[in-house]
């Protein structure tokens, strides 16, 4: 195999393109999870990575798919098509495309007969093809499924990996062979190494505009990122290892925090959810919720963090105005003469909870979520958010998210709910 090490000993760039094969992904039968994996994979080794393909179960589209990704990446990694079926086209398209001979493995197919007979099953014929290698490729071991890989370099500067479609057969290959191969030629001598930072309160541009030196920065890099409400900055930097890596970003991500104030809320991983509840784990408070228009959306966010038990006591979904009335004590005439959604049922809700419960806070919402329920005076999207807490003080706030869809509404309401609860704690609220 070419390593991708010149005469002189320096690292050639070289780019990685993922083709996934599959008539079922163009379907959206099924979530393409493998370029994902593949994707964070090739990120960790420091391979660049420009450009993906998806491509149906047809020779002659695959064919085309392989000629462009020849012309413009060196290292072609591919999922799916290679099973026993006629559909599954992958290892003979490739052995066609580049005129090369298919060749019966011997050691495949042994071990092919082997993984059937554990199982109790009897090989078919049509298991067979699975043992056709182009010849001059090596086999990429599968050790849990009956479809081996290859890894094959047809012409020099060129690296063909292919895995079967299967996402924890993929996986496994590519951790136990894929990836010492790739070291072992020269790949992965430096890596990049991402941190996220999660933002609330604050737009896209509105951050950009703060952080705009330092989306100028080339390594590391910081790049913003908006969806469902939130704001993200990644910053990556590329290095020799984790730990160069980290030495590089931490002292940009410190600016981007104080750049965020109170707007930044977490990293990686961490949602509103588990702010808010590291807050209430380090002041030994207890939260409780009361919820219209979300229908348990907000107890869910919270209990979906493990260890919530610990501040988390519980809810009241008060979907219907009597849950409201007898369950949390809003006063019937302000229900007949606001209605549900108002900041004084908000208020009531909230207080109503935290009584019932016992907990030093609570959050309460009520709105319209839609898409029905609207009218002149209080439109679809229109939320209100309640909260409560230790000094006896509650307060109310309203939300126009507009016509969105359901969903969304439900979402913004419960997360604006977390942030508001997060500011006070804080002791920054808007």
């Amino acid at each position: 195999m070419t390593s991708p090490i010149d005469p002189k000993g320096e690292l050639l760039r070289i780019a990685a393109e993922v083709i996934s094969v599959g008539t079922e992904l163009l379907l959206g039968e099924i979530l393409n999870t493998n370029a994902q994996f593949l994707a964070q994979e090739l990120a960790r080794l420091g391979i660049p990575h420009y450009y993906q393909t998806t491509v149906g179960d047809n020779v002659l589209r695959l064919q085309r798919a392989v000629a462009i990704a020849c012309d413009r990446s060196q290292l072609l990694i591919f999922t799916g098509g290679l099973g026993p079926t006629p559909d599954d086209l992958t290892t003979e398209t490739l052995a066609d495309f580049f005129g090369v001979p298919l060749v019966e493995r011997s050691d495949v197919l042994e071990d092919i007969a082997q993984k059937f007979a554990r199982r109790g099953r009897v090989m078919t014929p049509s298991n067979r093809k699975q043992a056709l290698i182009p010849k001059g490729a090596e086999v990429l071991p599968n050790p849990t499924g009956t479809a081996p890989g290859m890894i094959w370099q047809p012409r020099p500067g060129l690296t063909i990996l292919t895995f079967p479609g299967v996402p924890s057969e993929m996986q496994t290959m590519w951790e136990q062979t894929a990836v010492p191969f790739l070291r072992s030629q020269g790949w992965g001598q430096e890596i990049i190494y991402s941190r996220t930072l999660r933002f609330w309160g604050i737009g896209e541009s509105a951050l950009a505009e703060k952080a705009d030196a330092l989306l100028k920065l080339e390594n590391p890099t910081v790049a913003p990122y908006a969806g469902k409400g939130e704001v993200r900055l990644r910053v990556s930097a590329k290095a020799g290892s984790d730990s160069e890596a980290i030495a590089l970003i931490e002292p940009v991500a410190q600016q981007l925090r104080e750049l965020g104030g109170t707007d930044y809320y977490g990293e990686d991983e961490d949602t509103l959810a588990v702010a808010v509840g590291n807050l209430l784990k380090a002041n030994q408070q207890t939260l409780a919720v009361a919820e219209s228009c979300t229908g348990g959306g907000l107890g869910q966010l919270l209990t979906a963090v493990s260890g919530s038990s610990a501040y988390f006591w519980g809810g009241v979904i008060s979907y219907d105005n009597q849950v409201k009335i007898n369950l949390l004590g809003v006063n019937p005439n302000d229900l007949a003469q606001q209605g549900a959604v108002s900041d004084v049922v908000a208020q009531q809700m909230a207080i109503g909870v935290r009584q019932r419960l016992g907990t030093t806070w609570s959050l309460s919402i009520t709105g319209v979520a839609g898409p029905d329920g609207g009218t002149a005076a209080k439109s679809v999207g229109l939320v209100y958010i309640g909260l409560a807490g230790p000094d006896d003080r509650v307060e109310s706030f309203r939300y126009e998210f507009g016509d969105r869809g359901r969903e969304m509404v439900r979402w913004l309401s419960a997360c604006n709910a977390l942030d508001r609860l997060r500011r006070k704690l804080l002791g920054a609220a808007r």
